[in-house]
This record gives C-alpha cells, structure tokens and sequence, in this order.
C-alpha cells in the first residue's frame, strides 16, 4: 500500500478537492456539502506514513481560506484539529470497519464544524447562521466509502 511518492499524490487529490469545492451549486448543496478537503486528507494521512502532516494541513487550510475569501486561519485550525483527533485514532481506523470509520469521520467532521462557528461566532462579522450546515458532518460520513473508494482505485 506505500506509493513511492506520496506527496505528488496529495497535490493531486488537493487539486481534485479545490475543484470539487469550486463547483456551482444550489444555495442547499453548498449548505451541505462535505468537508471535502477533510475527506480527502483523511485518507492520504490514514495510507501513508509521512511527516509534517500538521503543517501541511495549515498549508491547505489557509489556502482554503484564501479561495473562498473566508477568515484567514479558520479552515487552517478547524482542519489541524480535526487532524489531530484522526491522528489519535489512526491504528484503530485504518483497521476498523467501513460504519466505524464513518462515525470516526462523523465526529471528525463535527470538530470542524465546531470550529467554524465558534469562529464565526466570536468574530465581528456577520454570520447567517442555517441549519443546513449541521447536516455537513452527516454528508461527509456518508460519502467517506465513496471517497475512499474512488481514492483507493486512484492510488495505483
């Protein structure tokens, strides 16, 4: 399962995630709509074993930000937390069934959003808050096995 060159793999999966994330869609699909980035990291940190995975999600964080014009740094931390908790968890997710990982990114998901609105909480700019939103970790463990499947199929 080692790739020889697992860094050029994640700019590709980046690319793909930028791109997903850039698609136009109705205002409810954009509510509730994965963490894609999260995703997709997910299962580059989950199959290969590499360093600097924290500030590599920086790095793809602030781009985030940057793309969509949010607040510098709150997809950076959502991201490294959410990061953090997938890195305690890694040995009993890379072998545990497909529901259990799903609720693994479930609650991965749930860190992210939590973040992203205590930041948009805290912060003086105005937040419309919708309900769609708390759906989001729900999209995103419900398509973590088309993702990993569409990335395991990729990787080779």
């Amino acid at each position: 399962m080692r790739t020889q060159r697992p860094y050029v793999f994640l700019a590709k999966i980046t690319m793909f995630t930028l791109i997903i994330g850039a698609l136009p869609l109705p205002e409810v699909a954009l509510n509730i709509a994965p963490f894609w980035i999260l995703l997709f990291f997910t299962y580059w940190l989950t199959y290969f074993t590499t360093q600097g995975r924290f500030f590599i999600a920086l790095f793809l964080g602030v781009l985030i930000d940057i793309l969509h014009g949010d607040i510098l740094g709150q997809n950076a931390l959502a991201l490294i937390l959410s990061i953090v908790f997938i890195t305690k968890i890694r040995q009993s997710f890379s072998v545990s069934n497909i529901t259990t990982q799903q609720i693994y990114i479930l609650s991965a998901s749930g860190i992210y959003l939590g973040v992203l609105l205590l930041v948009h909480g805290l912060s003086t700019q105005s937040f419309d808050f919708n309900y769609y939103l708390l759906f989001t970790p729900l999209t995103s463990a419900l398509f973590w096995p088309l993702v990993q499947l569409a990335l395991s199929k990729c990787k080779h």
